[in-house]
């Protein structure tokens, strides 16, 4: 049986990579917020299996975009 909160997962993950990818205004901020949407929805994935997983793989996945786009951040407005 599928939970809430796979479902739930599924469709912030598939929203936030399609907000990501086709986004209105294609600044960094809103590309980092709805980058931040994915990364609940594979939160939420990982919850319907197993908490410590979700847990690192929050973790994981915020530090790494954080730091990539505060890099790419940086760089853009250097130039």
């Amino acid at each position: 049986m599928i939970g809430i909160e796979f479902v739930t997962g599924c469709v912030l993950l598939l929203a936030g990579v399609a907000a990501t990818a086709y986004s209105r205004a294609p600044s960094y901020l809103t590309r980092l917020i709805n980058m931040e949407v994915a990364g609940f929805g594979l939160v939420f994935i990982m919850l319907a299996f197993d908490e410590m997983l979700s847990l690192v793989t929050f973790i994981a996945v915020n530090i790494v975009t954080t730091l990539i786009f505060v890099r790419l951040i940086e760089k853009k407005e250097a130039i």
